[in-house]
């Protein structure tokens, strides 16, 4: 009686290997010594050998039972030539040389399918993502031919079962190989699969059983949409085939950029500029608010360049949540670039009121002082 071969040492593994270095071996020895692609004389031999080791330690239960008891542990279990049970590497390996060939028949799905999902970026204004808005689209997409109902053929006519395939959409042919016959399975060339033919095509579709054409929808946009936002509309895409249910319809939402405001999340950011006389003495004024209105806002005296005022809930509504992010007012102080020679005066006689010497660690905050702060508020 012929001496085993230990199994990790037919793969070239050891015996701590991965399933997944396991499967890797074989795969790659498998197609060296493969008798149709090898043509040297012990190929099949070698190759019916890779075959029986692979079953084995491609198996957690077997290879478990190897390991403790040798080959009598997988004694009855192993496939030897030609058996592939509880084998997932060789139809693997058959379709990469046969293109599907394989002793198992490859079974091709015939039945319903779903159709495509379609894409349409939509283009929105700054009001409209934070309100929310309904739009009406225009949606180019393939529908059920109204003629034939999506038969294919023309009214009063039916198809008919293809005579190649017999209505299974499929042709077989059986080849012969030392490990027994292969079936190998290809879409029936006369009837493209479907199972039946067409004698009297649709006018309008000419057998194909859908007509494309474009579509008006109504397509709803929350309150709180951000840039890049996906909305998907269920069953809105192209129709399926052989009866099988449409595809979706996702809207990417494209927000466009505003004068005055920007968004940082839910919360909206506004720059106001006031003059030195305002930051220094306080004063009340009215700024704009996302509703389109005027609202008024307080100054206090000795306001800093880049000071931010935050208003609660006047930001942008959370998409999914109750509540709204903040309005954030970042004051800027506008510094005069030229002036009328009355306030040329009056700046110098209150630089002499306020003196020019500045005392290290007793100063207010400064410009980059409040920068930070803004930094901070902003969450940068």
């Amino acid at each position: 009686m012929a001496t085993q071969r230990d199994y990790y040492d037919v793969l070239g593994v050891g015996r701590g290997a991965s399933a997944a270095e396991i499967k890797q071996a074989y795969r790659r020895l498998a197609r060296q010594h493969h008798p149709d692609i090898n043509k040297e004389p012990d190929a099949e031999s070698i190759f019916k050998d890779i075959n029986e080791a692979y079953e084995v330690l491609g198996d957690d239960q077997k290879r478990a039972a190897y390991d403790r008891f040798g080959h009598a542990g997988v004694q009855g279990n192993s496939a030897g030539a030609g058996g592939f049970g509880g084998f997932g590497g060789l139809g693997d390996i058959f379709e990469e040389f046969f293109g599907g060939m394989s002793g198992m028949g490859t079974q091709r799905t015939r039945g319903p399918m779903r159709g495509n999902d379609l894409r349409l970026d939509l283009s929105i204004t700054f009001e409209e993502a934070v309100f929310g808005t309904e739009r009406e689209v225009q949606v180019p997409r393939s529908e059920v031919c109204p003629r034939c109902k999506g038969s294919g053929a023309e009214p009063g006519t039916t198809p008919i079962v293809c005579n190649q395939c017999r209505g299974s959409g499929e042709v077989r042919q059986v080849q012969q190989s030392f490990l027994g016959s292969f079936v190998n399975i290809t879409t029936c060339p006369a009837c493209s699969g479907t199972g039946e033919t067409i004698a009297t095509p649709c006018t309008e579709c000419r057998g194909r059983k859908r007509t494309s054409g474009t579509s008006k929808l109504k397509v709803k946009i929350p309150a709180g949409v951000d840039n890049e936002t996906r909305i998907r509309l269920a069953g809105e895409g192209e129709v399926g085939r052989r009866g099988g249910p449409a595809g979706n319809l996702y809207v990417f939402v494209h927000v466009q950029d505003h004068a005055i405001f920007q968004r940082r999340g839910d919360d909206v950011v506004l720059e106001i500029a006031i003059n030195v006389s305002q930051a220094a003495l306080g004063d009340e004024i009215l700024i704009p608010t996302l509703e389109g209105k005027e609202e008024p806002l307080r100054i206090s005296s000795g306001t800093q360049p880049g000071h931010v005022i935050r208003l609660r809930g006047r930001g942008v509504p959370h998409l999914r949540q109750e509540g709204r992010g903040d309005l954030i007012a970042v004051i800027q102080v506008d510094v005069p670039k030229k002036l009328t020679t009355e306030q040329k005066e009056l700046f110098q006689e209150l630089g002499r009121t306020l003196g020019r010497e500045s005392i290290p660690g007793t100063k207010e905050k400064g410009l980059f002082d409040h920068l930070r702060d803004l930094k901070e508020a902003l969450g940068f």
